[in-house]
């Protein structure tokens, strides 16, 4: 396969969520090329937290086994007050409920090296770096990325193109997109050091007034200090003195040049683009939103986008959706974005004011939270954080149960092979029908759905109980299984790919729901399972 020609999909931009976007669409079939202007994957560690939501979808891309072993396992944040004593712990929600740890400290460099080492085997994909984007030309059926390589000019058809190409991304750029939110004056000063003694897993906010900053540990002795900066300390984008980086850094340590891996002066950005969609074109990661890095959503917001997008977009190569719910992709990803984007401005004013009143009203706040169940829970179990739960787009919200959010990944035993393992290896990568307690006289009006998105049908046992059935049947084997499915018994549920429910409904609503939803698939489609309704 050569760069000249045509492609499925063209992603934009060569860094985390570039190439864990091309990763998904290639474990769902699809052609993909991925350009990047630099000779090399980065080598400079500015993300440093994935979560157990990206994860999952490295697990979705069949890659996590090659991800996990550059990522520590991680304990979530401990914060300290305004003398640096802790306040809390924040270790996040139900432990594993999507089948990885919370929050985990990682280098950017070692995963992009492992996720471009991935793709490079496989054959659907081709990554070409030292090839710049530099123009766009969208017809009715496909797009056209013009880019200069070492070889000169060349243009790269595809039928989509995926925007992960940064701040300042020339999928945005060139095509008019435009942002909307605010820059910080505020500058900061991050320094990644080697040789570090922290051994901790996790990450420290430390509210100092006189000097708020963060220290995350990583492995083999990596660890991360930010720092506010005040006047005549430094400005955006100088680089920082090793004398500066010297004196802030020697209260936890000593430290020498050479083991400063990078240090950095910035400013964050708090803005999310206009439009998410131009054309064929989709912005994603910090193309499509910029936070500030209080809460390390910044990548995982990024890998979020590259899971909601991929599977509707591979499924509208395949002919099982109609273009017209690309468009869902916005609608169903910017409030959260948004949301996230106003959490991570709210806990950096919080946690990191350099104003005294406000940090002893902020430290009474929590200790006053904290003596309560429903403080503490909501401290300790990260609610504070923005639900992702979907209202509109490809989800049916008035079903017998909740839609718009993510079923978690429980341990399931399969009948089909007598084996124990996670739900997502057991449901595979496409959509799923399944039957939680609706008998088997139920099913053949529920089948036109599984036909028409090719999804798998499956049975859930309840309980502890053994329905008579030859379906395939996914049985509990430490209770998580049902307390997942708990709302939604005796309904059919239909999981997207993402594994967020489409809709739920009771049997007597199957003729309703299947029309409902085979309006998000082509015509011809619909027409033909509309015959298999009315004639059998």
């Amino acid at each position: 396969m050569t760069l000249k020609g045509s492609f499925d999909v063209v992603v934009c931009g060569a860094g985390p969520v570039g190439l864990a976007a091309a990763a998904l669409l290639a474990a769902r079939g699809v052609r993909v090329a991925v350009l990047e202007q630099h000779a090399t994957t980065s080598d400079e560690p500015k993300a440093i937290s994935v979560d157990d939501e990206a994860l999952r979808g490295f697990q979705q891309a069949g890659i996590v086994e090659r991800v996990l072993p550059v990522v520590l396992p991680g304990s979530g944040t401990r914060y300290y007050d305004r003398h640096g004593r802790e306040l809390f712990h924040a270790r996040g929600p139900e432990p594993l409920r999507l089948g990885y740890p919370f929050k985990n400290p990682f280098a950017q460099p070692d995963l992009e090296r492992v996720l471009a080492g991935a793709l490079g085997e496989m054959p659907n994909v081709r990554l070409a770096f030292q090839t710049r984007v530099v123009g766009f030309e969208q017809t009715p059926d496909h797009i056209g990325v013009r880019a200069l390589t070492t070889d000169g000019e060349i243009t790269v058809e595809a039928a989509y193109v995926l925007g992960c190409d940064g701040g300042r991304s020339a999928t945005r750029l060139l095509q008019g997109g435009r942002m909307t939110g605010r820059s910080y004056d505020d500058v900061w000063l991050v320094v990644d050091t080697l040789e570090d003694p922290h051994t901790e897993r996790f990450a420290m906010h430390h509210g100092e007034p006189g000097r708020p900053h963060v220290i995350v540990p990583g492995r083999d002795g990596r660890c991360r200090y930010e720092f506010r900066l005040f006047d005549g300390e430094g400005a955006a984008g100088e680089q920082p003195s090793f004398a500066l980086i010297e004196t802030l850094v020697s209260r936890y340590r000593p430290i020498t040049a050479k083991q400063v891996e990078r240090a950095v002066n910035y400013r964050f950005h708090a803005v999310v683009a206009d439009e998410w969609m131009i054309g064929r074109s989709f912005l994603l990661g910090d193309a499509a939103h910029m936070m500030p890095p209080f809460a390390g959503q910044g990548l995982n917001s990024g890998i979020r986008d590259a899971i909601n997008l991929t599977w509707k977009i591979a499924d509208v190569l395949a002919g099982r959706l109609d273009p017209a719910v690309l468009a869902s992709y916005q609608r169903e990803r910017f409030p959260h974005a948004l949301a996230t984007v106003r959490m991570s401005e709210r806990l950096g004013r919080w946690m990191m004011t350099t104003e005294p009143g406000l940090a002893r009203a902020r430290d009474a706040a929590v200790t006053h939270a904290l003596s309560t169940a429903a403080g503490r829970d909501y401290l300790e179990q990260m609610r504070y954080r923005p639900a992702q739960r979907y209202t509109e787009g490809l989800v049916l919200p008035d079903g017998s149960g909740p839609s718009g959010v993510a079923i978690g990944q429980p341990l399931v035993f399969d009948t089909a092979d007598h084996r124990i393992r996670r739900l997502d290896e057991a449901l595979g990568t496409g959509w799923v029908l399944l039957g939680v307690e609706v008998g088997e006289t139920c099913w053949p009006a529920a089948e036109p759905i599984a036909t028409a998105l090719a999804a798998t049908t499956v049975e859930i046992g309840p309980d502890e109980h053994l329905p008579r059935t030859s379906r395939r049947l996914l049985l509990d084997v430490d209770g998580a299984l049902n307390r997942e499915f708990a709302p939604y018994r005796e309904s059919f549920v239909l999981l997207r790919p993402d594994r967020v429910v489409a809709a739920s409904w009771r049997p007597a609503q199957s003729p309703e729901f299947v029309e409902r939803v085979l309006a998000w698939t082509p015509a011809t489609t619909a027409a033909a399972t509309e015959r298999v309704l009315t004639h059998g």
